[in-house]
């Protein structure tokens, strides 16, 4: 194949972008039923390398996904998963930052949204990837009138393909509106996430988030985040219920996740947060954390995966399952 190509990893093998494609009978097109992750790579032109932030652990919640969509014949280990992902970067050799999109799903061609007797297969992608609000110094937000699913309906705690209708609906709403992005509550009017990202205050100088019983996804940026906060500033972070008029009284707030990284929240239902501009705590920590997925922190080294050094090697492509 030619070098011009860009590659996916489809059905066991590394083959043009422009060749992964499915039935339009298919299973998870059809109903949903497939589960995904979003990680970020990195690059830094001075070392001349690219950094995926946290490769295992999405792997880890990608499989805690598979679980509760009955996607357990997918056949490739955590370890495989990260080779794989690791291979198709260097084929389509990016120098700018790039999001990797991995994918499992039903690739069952019927009519009925059943799981069982339903086989499965993964697929990835890889696009560019820049700042996901486009530069935007502070985001504008609203309380959406959308609730987040629950858990007993479809379980935020898996990137569920199908859940994310909720997201569009709340997205959508909030954008037609004029704002930048919004907030969702739980069903029991408790704050629960963004559309798409985790959601932190700060109030009297403590870092407080939701917990994982407001049906919010467990984010690895967030769980990151609570860690070197504390190690790094001796920022104290508390994981608890909040409720909606608390927002209005914060000193500051930021979503976090994936694709929005850090991003200050200046303004909530048309009311200033931290005078219309990024708190001192947010800044603090949006600073340190890109730092640190450029590979600028070695204390956090064992967070990145180096795609082109020290990473892995095209001799450590995975046997018979991913073939070029």
């Amino acid at each position: 194949m030619s070098n011009t190509h860009k590659y996916a990893f489809f059905e066991g093998n590394y083959v043009p972008l422009e060749n992964a494609k499915i039935s339009i009978m298919n299973h998870s097109f059809m109903y949903g039923t497939a589960v995904f992750e979003g990680i970020r790579g990195y690059w830094n032109e001075a070392h001349g390398e690219m950094y995926l932030f946290r490769l295992k652990e999405h792997f880890v919640r990608m499989k805690d996904s598979m679980k509760i969509m009955h996607l357990d014949d997918v056949k490739y280990s955590v370890d495989e998963l990260c080779k794989i992902s690791v291979e198709l970067l260097r084929k389509n050799e990016p120098k700018t930052d790039t999001y990797l999109r991995p994918a499992a799903y039903k690739t069952g061609q019927r009519v009925g949204p059943s799981l069982e007797d339903n086989p499965s297969d993964m697929c990835m992608f890889t696009v560019p990837f820049g700042d996901y609000f486009h530069g935007a110094p502070g985001l504008k937000v609203q309380v959406s009138s959308w609730r987040r699913v629950e858990d007993n309906a479809i379980p935020a705690r898996g990137k569920i393909v199908g859940a994310y209708a909720n997201t569009a609906l709340a997205k959508t709403d909030a954008i037609l509106a004029g704002f930048d992005e919004c907030i969702v509550l739980s069903e029991n009017g408790h704050v629960s996430e963004g559309s798409a990202m985790n959601v932190f205050m700060v109030k009297n100088g403590k870092l407080i988030t939701t917990p994982i019983t407001e049906n919010i996804l467990e984010g690895i940026t967030r769980s990151s985040i609570m860690e070197f906060a504390k190690a790094e500033f001796g920022y104290e972070c508390i994981a608890r219920q909040i409720d909606r008029s608390e927002l209005y009284t914060a000193d500051e707030i930021f979503f976090c996740g994936t694709g929005a990284q850090i991003a200050p929240i200046i303004e909530i239902d048309k009311r200033e947060i931290s005078g219309g501009q990024c708190g001192e705590m947010t800044g603090k920590i949006r600073e340190f954390y890109v730092a640190m997925c450029r590979g600028e922190h070695k204390k956090y080294s064992d967070w990145l995966t180096p795609v082109y050094g020290s990473g892995a090697k095209s001799s450590d492509k995975v046997k018979a399952t991913a073939k070029s």
